[in-house]
């Protein structure tokens, strides 16, 4: 009857399929007219019998496609003898991803065939040429890519918007590819480049301002400190356009000159309020993000105000509290508690006891988790194998006539999505079990990292003590002013993991953090 052969297995006569993809904007043949070509190629081909169809709206780029997955799957489960596809390209634009669609097919024996492509898979000539097609769909794509940037570069440097979210203040002209002022955004540029370089507000107070006022984002949620540090970055608003990290002037009017703009930047500099080195920077705030509110949750930030003889005085204060005014906790000063942390640093890794305690309840911790990661390995082991054999026993039976081809596929399709996910478990697993053989840190470890952690905070360095902080410290926790728990901790090396204890009542000094403000 003209059906292709199957490697170790008789054939079935007539069951074919064919899947069809295609970007319909920017390719030659949409999916309609795949579709018809391939029916008549079928239809000529006379003993043949068309038993599904796949399409896919996704590029051949990528083997993540969903008619691409269910035509696998279904190959797998002997739903059909043959794969037609209109051409190669339609199937998989890169050498790799043709080769391992090609071997699940094989391993599947199911035939492939390309409607507009004379090549026989079944030969070893033929098998070249499906490669050598693969080669050259690869080829076409990456000149492709390489055409679109060149025109993306070009546009770039004509000053025309490249595309992405329209910056807040502009909006892009449609057709045109050029930005154009929002009326009802772009007077608020200027005044919080203003407010952040001369009133001196930082991104914290800044965003609280702007909601306090009444202010949104485009997309009706309140400002955030990092919206307001990438708008405070945003050399749009010189006139400018960027592509690929290049920037270039643009026709669209500035709505920042450019003292001001720069003056900002320096300012960000200063501050240290560059996200990307916001672990390492040198700001006066040692303890950012360590700080936390027991009533309500959220991080301590670092404030300043200014007294009336223009001494500047900085604080740790809620997030809450400064953002919405609905949580009671105390400002803390920021010099007092620094010193206080340090200090309880510092005495907790003397503690010998307490280090002896500390690299005792590791090493527990750390032989409960590696007995519980193998036991939970072992258990995923023996899923996958208990699948994989429920996987066999439907093939069987669909082989043999014993089960519904409806049936089947549906709980084939179940099967193969809990063996994937079985068998990521089992790697992360056994990832996991590997990294908890690293040996816990002893006695005589902890002590030598307090001996280094001594020395970098006797330097006087602020970067220095705010790494060892960072490091050293998993939280401090805010109950009242009279109440502070600091949580220390002792990093594994290599892992990320770290081991936390407690320091010692008693370490941390209850008065003293909350100076007189009455200069304030």
């Amino acid at each position: 009857m003209g059906s292709w052969p199957r490697p170790r297995k008789e054939p079935r006569e007539g069951r074919h399929l064919h899947p069809h993809s295609t970007d319909e904007e920017h390719q030659p043949y949409s999916l309609d007219a795949q579709h018809t070509r391939l029916d008549s190629f079928v239809a000529s081909q006379g003993d043949w019998e068309l038993v599904r169809r796949f399409s896919d709206q996704v590029s051949g780029a990528t083997l993540e496609r969903p008619g691409l997955r269910r035509a696998l799957t279904e190959a797998t489960a002997s739903r059909y003898d043959l794969l037609l596809v209109y051409r190669v390209d339609r199937l998989a634009r890169s050498v790799r991803g043709l080769a391992q669609i090609l071997e699940d097919l094989d391993h599947a024996g199911v035939a492939f065939r390309s409607a507009t492509e004379p090549f026989d898979t079944a030969s070893p000539a033929g098998r070249m040429m499906v490669q050598m097609l693969g080669v050259f769909a690869e080829f076409e794509r990456a000149t492709i890519i390489d055409r679109v940037i060149a025109g993306m570069e070009r546009k770039a440097a004509q000053g025309l918007w490249c595309g992405g979210r329209d910056p807040y203040g502009y909006r892009v002209v449609r057709g045109e590819g050029r930005l154009t002022l929002d009326p009802s955004e772009a007077p608020l540029i200027p005044v919080i480049f203003d407010r952040y370089v001369n009133a001196r507000l930082g991104s914290h107070a800044l965003a609280g301002w702007l909601n306090t006022s009444g202010h949104r984002t485009r997309a009706g949620r309140p400002w955030s400190y990092k919206a307001v540090l990438n708008l405070l970055r945003n050399r749009t608003y010189l006139g400018q356009v960027h592509f690929r990290g290049v920037w270039h002037p643009s026709t669209h009017p500035a709505l920042v000159d450019t003292a001001l703009f720069e003056a900002a930047q320096a300012l960000l500099a200063e501050r240290g309020e560059d996200v990307s080195k916001r672990a390492s920077n040198s700001s006066d705030y040692l303890l950012t993000g360590l700080v936390v509110c027991a009533r309500c949750g959220s991080h301590f930030t670092g404030t300043a105000a200014t007294g009336r003889n223009s001494v500047t005085y900085r604080y740790y204060t809620c997030a809450t509290r400064q953002r919405t005014r609905t949580c009671d906790a105390p400002r803390l000063p920021a010099d007092a508690l620094d010193q206080a942390v340090i200090d309880a640093l510092l005495a907790t890794y003397e503690h010998s006891d307490l280090l002896h305690d500390a690299a005792r309840a590791a090493a527990n911790r750390q032989d409960l988790t590696s007995r519980r990661l193998q036991g939970e390995l072992d258990a995923a082991t023996a899923d996958i194998a208990k699948v994989e054999t429920t996987i066999e026993r439907y093939l069987d039976s669909f082989e043999a006539n014993r089960l519904p081809e409806a049936t089947c596929a549906t709980r084939l399709r179940a099967l193969s999505a809990r063996l994937a996910a079985l068998r990521q478990t089992q790697a992360e697993l056994a990832d996991n079990l590997a990294d908890s053989a690293t040996p816990p840190p002893t006695t005589a470890d902890i002590a030598n990292l307090g001996r280094q952690a001594r020395q970098a905070l006797a330097s006087g360095t602020p970067t220095k003590a705010k790494i060892v902080l960072q490091a050293l410290t998993h939280e401090i926790r805010v109950h009242t002013r009279n109440q502070i728990r600091p949580t220390f901790r002792v990093p594994s090396t290599p892992q990320p993991t770290a081991h936390m204890f407690r320091a010692p009542a008693g370490l941390v000094g209850a008065e003293g953090l909350e100076p007189p403000t009455t200069a304030l």
